[in-house]
């Protein structure tokens, strides 16, 4: 008959065996490593899928050997590609970008101009455009300012080209456009949501998205809380701006997220606001890190980010690396 303190002694030598492993072996080794799927961003459209997946995943192998870490290679990567089927809707849409209006849109294009207007507003704030810079854009004396008036807005955009380190006016107003559809036509995001929530699973999963591709994957996990996310990364992401985040109602934290980290340039006027209770009230609080150096020329590439020792950090001790 085995005693209790022959079993005991077993269970301790298992332990101790573990420990010794854990030290010898390789990370990769030591546990399967999680699925890890990545959101991309508008402005894909006509890439390919390889290849993005493939720059997504060497921008992130950098940020890991600045901390003399490694992706695991036996690590499942999904890249769910949405950005030929956003540039199908763009063209359907036929909205046109601030400065290509000359004067008032039809009615259909009302509620699009609002969007715009209160988006630019908020991100003149932040950034600190004055009024004197909008000014030098836009003569106050011939129009009134408000989002009725195309040119108002035209003005504010301009005014945070050439005074604010970011966006370039064509960018800033093709961003906006692109957050407007997916937010405001439910045809468009149950379209896109689709494309990403495809490959979810019960596995559990770390989400990472990027710019609008982190409001995508944020508006999937929270329909889902079936779903087992441990880590959910958003970068250069504008969910704390009021113009999008009004749209994203009501707002609440996924319930199949265990930990949210968003990880943002403060340069970045995409992601000038954090995700805090001021700007994203939800329980429990997200971790927001405003510490990233993002050196692509608009601050909010995806190559500026993933490459982060923090951002990398992250997603690789979630993976089990």
């Amino acid at each position: 008959m085995i005693s209790m303190s022959m079993l005991d002694r077993r269970e301790m030598l298992k332990v101790c065996w573990a420990a010794a492993l854990a030290t010898v072996l390789p990370r990769s080794a030591r546990a399967t490593p999680l699925k890890l799927l990545f959101v991309h961003g508008r402005g894909q459209g006509g890439s390919n899928p390889i290849d993005l997946k493939t720059t997504w995943l060497n921008t992130l192998n950098e940020g890991a050997a600045a901390i003399g870490r490694e992706v695991p290679s036996n690590l499942e990567i999904a890249f769910p590609f949405y950005g030929d089927v956003l540039d199908e809707f763009v063209r359907q849409s036929q909205l046109p970008l601030p400065s290509e209006i000359h004067s008032r849109g039809d009615a259909s294009q009302e509620d699009f101009l609002e969007f715009q207007a209160d988006m630019a507003k908020e991100i003149r704030l932040r950034a600190g455009i004055t009024d004197e810079q909008i000014n030098e854009e836009f003569d106050p004396t011939t129009r009134e300012r408000g989002p009725e008036n195309w040119e108002w807005v035209q003005a504010i955009i301009r005014a945070i080209d050439r005074n604010a380190t970011g966006l370039s006016q064509r960018s800033l107003e093709t961003f906006m456009r692109d957050v407007y559809l997916y937010t405001t036509n439910f045809v468009v995001k149950d379209t896109i949501d689709a494309v990403v929530t495809k490959e979810l699973t019960r596995q559990p999963t770390i989400v990472v998205g990027h710019s609008l591709g982190s409001v995508v994957a944020y508006n999937v996990l929270k329909s889902d809380e079936n779903l087992s996310v441990p880590l959910y990364v958003s970068l250069g992401c504008p969910l704390g701006i009021r113009a999008v985040v009004k749209q994203m109602r009501p707002v609440t934290y996924p319930k199949a997220v265990t930990d949210w980290f968003n990880a943002f340039d403060r340069r970045d006027v995409v992601a000038l606001y954090p995700l805090d209770t001021a700007n994203f009230p939800v329980t429990p609080a997200i971790e927001n890190y405003d510490s990233v150096d993002n050196k692509t020329d608009n601050r909010h590439g995806i190559v500026g980010y993933l490459n982060d020792k923090s951002v990398a950090e992250r997603i690789l001790t979630a993976v089990g690396a």
